[in-house]
């Protein structure tokens, strides 16, 4: 067949500065205004205001665009109190009012219910806590420029591969954020400090770890520099050098307590990174699945334990499952540990048929689920197999969480709570809670 030669249309951006006005946020946090009926999406902008922008991406469907300056702003614009802020990707809601970030959160996971799901129903009270020093968990990127020669030290731009250098966190709890400037100036005297790849902290209810993941063999000097400032801060030490095993250096094993049951974890394990929105969380989920003493409840993607072991101290019986082997073993000993001989743990793959595993072959009066930002496409199908009465479905991503309500509802349950938890103040990430009862 012939080809016609045809030329490409002009996609060259008009970088000329423009006025808008900001009609509402996106679920992302972005202020949308309209040019030509075309949604442009503008970080930083708030509804509300007219703002200054310089377009720096243009779709068929819509743009995005630079903001260059507030020309007249929202009642809700607030100073940011992060001097990183506008540069460090890991805030981006800062410049909006407390109780607007709250309103603008339940907003997007209503809308997104209604939207995929079809549900419309008034939401439960927001769960929210303190807005600052919050985060007991944070990974600090590392990357060596070589043009400088200096190591950078802090958390990604937004939508970019380049590190802030950041010296002050104030979402990060205290105890953390003070370390970031001591151990930037260690990190960049090591023999080979373009071979260091991350650093972790996370705290612990007995101790603080200090986690450094490194490319190369340090030199002795540097490990000795390490210890000795870990050492002294009574801080556990843990490496991953390039084999990727994890090695304890120093320090006591670390443990949390969210809710009066010691759960060890080892830093690589995922926690929940706001302590006091998770125990509120937990304690939530066990008032709306009305836990009795009679209930045989199954608990997926558990993790350590987190929701297994406090659900056990009130059910007959608690079934576990997980996919990743490493949490199995621990989720198992940390029952052992709170002397738990009403809960079981196994380890599956929930994409999987789950109806023919042998803790399957009994039915199961609920269920609660908590799975990663991804959902729980493959098990969310086959939950009415189980016969439970009621799910709680606990969600860090509201979109598949609608995604996944309508399989729920196609299998004969209603949505008949809905809540948004504030695990993430001045980020627009939400945590979210949904009960289903059968019909």
């Amino acid at each position: 067949m012939a080809r016609f030669f045809q030329p490409k249309k002009n996609t060259s951006i008009n970088k000329k500065h423009q006025v808008v006005s900001i009609d509402k946020l996106d679920h992302h946090g972005a202020g949308i205004a309209f040019v030509n009926k075309k949604p442009v999406f503008i970080d930083g902008a708030l509804p509300g205001e007219q703002v200054l922008m310089q377009l720096t991406e243009s779709k068929s469907k819509f743009a995005r665009a630079q903001l260059i300056k507030v020309q007249q702003a929202s009642e809700q614009r607030i100073d940011p109190f992060c001097p990183h802020y506008g540069e460090c990707g890991g805030c981006d809601m800062q410049h909006l009012d407390r109780q607007a970030q709250l309103y603008y959160k339940q907003q997007t996971l209503s809308q997104l219910m209604t939207k995929f799901a079809g549900e419309s129903l008034e939401l439960s009270a927001p769960i929210f806590g303190e807005d600052k020093a919050y985060r007991r968990r944070a990974r600090v990127s590392l990357w060596w420029d070589k043009k400088s020669q200096q190591l950078n030290f802090g958390f990604r731009q937004k939508q970019s591969k380049r590190i802030v250098n950041v010296t002050d966190c104030p979402v990060l709890e205290s105890d953390l954020n003070q370390h970031l400037k001591p151990l930037h100036e260690l990190l960049a005297k090591f023999e080979r400090p373009d071979m260091l790849g991350h650093v972790e902290l996370v705290k612990g209810a007995n101790t603080t770890v200090l986690l450094l993941r490194h490319l190369a063999p340090l030199a002795a000097q540097d490990l000795t520099k390490l210890r000795t400032y870990a050492e002294k801060a009574q801080l556990a030490l843990y490496l991953i050098p390039e084999s990727n095993e994890l090695i304890q250096e120093l320090g006591d094993e670390p443990y949390y307590d969210d809710c009066q049951m010691k759960v060890p974890f080892l830093p690589t394990n995922f926690i929940q990174v706001n302590q006091g929105i998770n125990q509120q969380m937990v304690a939530q989920a066990l008032d709306w699945l009305e836990v009795s003493e009679q209930d045989r409840i199954l608990d997926l993607f558990c993790g350590l334990g987190n929701f297994s072991l406090p659900l056990a101290k009130q059910a007959a019986e608690v079934v576990g499952v997980e996919g990743v082997d490493e949490m199995v073993l621990k989720a198992t000993e940390n029952a052992q540990i709170n002397q738990m001989h009403n809960i079981a743990f196994y380890q599956a793959n929930l994409e999987e048929d789950m109806t023919t595993q042998p803790w399957a072959r009994k039915q199961f009066d609920k269920i609660l689920l908590d799975p990663a930002r991804a959902g729980a496409a493959g098990i969310i199908d086959q939950l009415g197999a189980f016969s439970a009465r009621k799910v709680v479905y606990v969600s860090c991503n509201p979109a598949t969480l609608a995604r996944d309500s309508q399989s729920l509802l196609r299998q004969g349950y209603e949505l008949v709570r809905l809540g948004m938890l504030d695990m993430f103040p001045h980020t627009s990430h939400l945590e979210s809670m949904a009960l289903f009862i059968k019909k």
